[in-house]
């Protein structure tokens, strides 16, 4: 691909991953700099001309959310007044997406700011990974491209437990009623079994598991999740699915967010490992723990390449 024919912005939220797409699309990082005035404001400079040009910006909405997502903002609207043709903003991880409907009289839906923010900033496309909820790209007014982590997961998971084309001994799991068509795919391509656990949260980041629907006695159980914030809710998920019988279980999480007690709560709890990528940029203090994270850079670099020339994206989840 030509270095003349689009650019790739990033800011500070996820650099390691901005440069791993850059080498898979063989397309170096645009210049920009990204700093702070005294007070703290956020300052963006664009040292290259983008003039016509179909540009990325590649940056998650990680914590901290707030920083990263003006810094995003405000380099869109730099290309923007930079004359760009296109600006496609590339969002790993979507922040504010757990408020996608009024649960309470006078509640945000921050999902739909976010999107109207983004579209006022001067983006013409959005490309984002696993959503909280689908329904949220029904809130852009631009086109939005919905990409999935289970091509990656998939792999790994048959790699990890050497699985074939036939009925096995692995149940899925879903953690909530929220997760159950996530985890039914993902049950229908690796021929396992499936269980789901009735949920109910008493608060805000607090859950309390009920009771698991479907049969795990003397299986290996596999929880999958979009996302793993405080991790209350999976590790309370993963002693459900061993006090019902299960041999051992995994997890398996897109996002990794871990913030709070998160890693305190995954080494207590029984989960043999988690396995996350790198839409948000690893914690350092999560290495050496039963953390792991796959690398989602070639799939956003083939998303990115095929916005470019127009060919179907769909075909990459089929």
């Amino acid at each position: 691909m030509s270095s003349e024919e689009i650019k790739i912005f990033t800011g500070n939220s996820n650099r390691s991953l901005a440069e791993a797409v850059s080498r898979v699309l063989e397309q170096p990082l645009g210049r920009s700099r990204v700093s702070r005035f005294s007070d703290g404001e956020i300052q963006v400079e664009i040292d290259e001309s983008v003039r016509g040009q179909h540009t990325f910006v590649l940056q998650s909405t990680s914590p901290p959310a707030n920083e990263h997502l003006m810094e995003m903002l405000i380099m869109i609207d730099a290309l923007k007044r930079a004359s760009a043709e296109e600006i496609t903003a590339v969002i790993p991880y979507y922040g504010y997406a757990r408020q996608d409907r009024k649960v309470a009289p006078r509640a945000p839906i921050t999902a739909k700011l976010v999107a109207d923010l983004l579209s006022t900033a001067g983006a013409t496309r959005v490309i984002s990974m696993e959503l909280h909820a689908g329904q949220i790209q029904g809130f852009f007014n631009v086109p939005f491209d919905h990409l999935y982590s289970m091509p990656v997961m998939l792999t790994d998971i048959k790699d990890r437990f050497k699985l074939n084309d036939e009925p096995n001994d692995l149940v899925i799991v879903a953690p909530d009623a929220g997760g159950v068509e996530r985890a039914r795919a993902y049950a229908k391509r690796l021929h396992a079994s499936l269980a789901i656990i009735d949920k109910r949260r008493t608060g805000p980041n607090v859950a309390e598991v009920m009771n698991i629907i479907g049969d795990v006695d003397g299986k290996r159980a596999i929880i999958i999740d979009d996302m793993v914030d405080t991790a209350g809710t999976l590790a309370q998920a993963a002693r459900a699915v061993v006090a019902s019988g299960a041999r051992d279980v995994w997890a398996y999480a897109t996002h990794a967010v871990l913030s709070g007690p998160a890693l305190e709560r995954i080494s207590g709890s029984p989960l043999k490992e988690l396995v996350v990528t790198d839409t948000i940029a690893p914690r350092p203090e999560a290495e050496g723990s039963r953390i792991r994270a796959l690398s989602v850079a070639p799939l956003v670099a083939e998303a990115i390449k095929r916005v470019h020339t127009g060919e179907s994206i769909s075909t990459l989840f089929s």
